[in-house]
């Protein structure tokens, strides 16, 4: 990104957020922190990150098939019945033996395996940091939309409190006889419509809180507003760049393209020849269950002749396999394999053509936000003057008090959709960075806290593994349960504004 579309970015992103809402509590809850209570105990992100631990290990599971392998056998044998004809048939015997094979040659198949895996482990990174980015765009929008309901709470409450004293004031004037009943009527059913307005509004809220605790794993108890995103580009051709570079499931679309080439030359190994050495040690022992021969027929008197009780031995070779003929299997396995990868090109395209659709969209959602931000406040602004005029005009009998009514409901109508063009510049914005690939943990500084989870180090500890005993400690649940955190209402804490 240019610089100066980058300065351009960042002077747009601090305008969101200096008229997103205005400032809390010293010692509010920061969006920030937010990010980081969900990176450490999202229950999806932990699920992701096991899956792609889960992925690493097919890197050493293909290559054991390339490395020696030794086997020990052992059996005792019981002959409960022996040939009548056999006079020195032993009565039990033990075998054991130790047989070591080693690979020389797999016509590339553990090769392009081993390749095939790494690419795999490579597209999992990518779903990883596509993962986290889906979280932290919810989490952005929980944030966003308990801040949008505090302030539409606040809101509605005003408005209640503004037609409870103006069914109070329309009564005194309807007892004097300065207005009539009607007009006390529409005061009174205004009020009603305010009233459950109220109540949807704190509904909303409490929604709204219930997703936030669902994705950070705690309450949201008194949100300061959001500070500005950082890097948001000056064009949109920029941003499509960016993310046609940067985006996670591009990559890891094109990652599991190169992984299906692999697979089509692993297929193809099935017709070439396969070559190993072997060696094998075998030992028997009968037990002393085998009887002595007989006596020395030139010396009657001599003893009778002990029989070997053991014996032993040994081989080694090399091993050849050369298919010949496989009733086309290995063929149809290789076609398989080209389709596969067909399929995965096309894959690319479509993840692409969808990545370029996000980009736009958001792009587009992002600007129109901050054009609604403008005119709203704009469309505010008029309405509180025209409130004002036709207070001033009805106290002197030229204005009715339905005009007074549609009045405060235009103002009140005007400042809702600020509130939420303001939520909704700030979640098309951030999208926009998710699009981009821009909106993982390094790129929001949470790298600051120490909490960064590195995808290469388990990698790294597996990959050379080779022992067959080792094993991890039993899986535990690592994120925590919200059924402790108590349920959220629709209070709003005293630095909630209203958004006006």
């Amino acid at each position: 990104m240019a610089l100066g579309g980058f300065r351009a970015g960042l002077a747009i992103s601090a305008s969101i957020a200096a008229i997103a809402f205005p400032q809390g509590a010293a010692h509010a809850d920061t969006l920030q922190e937010a990010l980081t209570d969900a990176y450490l105990n999202n229950p999806t992100l932990e699920a992701a990150r096991a899956q792609l631990r889960a992925t690493d290990e097919n890197v050493p599971i293909e290559k054991s098939a390339g490395l020696p392998s030794v086997d020990g056998t052992a059996s005792v044998t019981e002959f409960l019945k022996q040939n009548s004809t056999s006079f020195f048939a032993p009565e039990r015997a033990l075998v054991a033996g130790v047989d070591l094979g080693v690979p020389i040659y797999s016509g590339g198949a553990v090769k392009n395996s081993i390749r095939a895996a790494e690419e795999r482990v490579q597209a999992g990174r990518a779903d990883l940091r596509a993962t986290e980015s889906a979280i932290f765009s919810r989490v952005v929008a929980a944030y966003m939309d308990v801040l949008r309901g505090q302030a539409l709470v606040a809101l509605s409450s005003n408005q209640v409190d503004v037609l409870s004293v103006n069914v109070q004031a329309t009564s005194d004037r309807f007892e004097i006889g300065d207005l009539t009943r009607t007009d006390v009527a529409q005061s009174q059913a205004r009020l009603a419509v305010a009233q459950g307005d109220l109540r949807t509004s704190q509904a909303n809220l409490i929604a709204a809180r219930e997703n936030y605790i669902a994705l950070v794993g705690d309450a949201p108890n008194d949100l300061a507003p959001p500070p500005p995103l950082p890097g948001l580009p000056g064009d949109v051709e920029t941003a499509v760049d960016v993310a046609l570079e940067h985006n996670p499931d591009l990559i890891a679309a094109q990652e599991r393209a190169a992984a299906a080439g692999y697979d089509i030359n692993v297929a193809g190994s099935g017709r070439l020849p396969r070559v190993s050495i072997f060696a094998g040690y075998d030992y028997q022992n009968f037990l002393g269950s085998i009887p002595d021969g007989f006596e020395d027929p030139q010396d009657p008197t001599s003893p009778r002749i002990p029989s070997d009780q053991t014996a032993t031995a040994a081989s080694a070779g090399v091993s050849l396999r050369l298919p010949i003929f496989q009733g086309g299997r290995t063929a149809a396995l290789q076609r398989q394999a080209q389709a596969r990868a067909s399929a995965a090109l096309e894959t690319v395209i479509a993840t692409e053509r969808d990545v370029i659709a996000q980009v736009r969209s958001a792009w587009s959602s992002w600007q129109a936000s901050l054009a609604i931000i403008e005119s709203s406040q704009s469309a505010v602004a008029a309405a509180e003057l025209s409130l004002e005029g036709v207070r001033a005009e009805n106290s002197i009998g030229n204005r009715t008090i339905l005009d007074v009514l549609n009045a405060e409901q235009e103002l009140l109508q005007s400042r809702v959709q600020l509130v939420t063009a303001r939520r909704n510049a700030y979640v098309a914005g951030f999208s926009l960075l998710a699009a981009m690939g821009r909106a993982e943990a390094r790129d929001l500084g949470l790298g600051d806290e120490g909490v960064l989870y590195d995808p290469v180090a388990n990698y790294d500890r597996v990959r050379g593994n080779i022992w067959d005993w080792s094993r991890d400690p039993d899986p535990v649940t690592r994120s925590p349960r919200t059924v402790e955190v108590p349920a959220p209402t629709a209070e709003i804490p005293e630095s909630a504004d209203s958004g006006e």
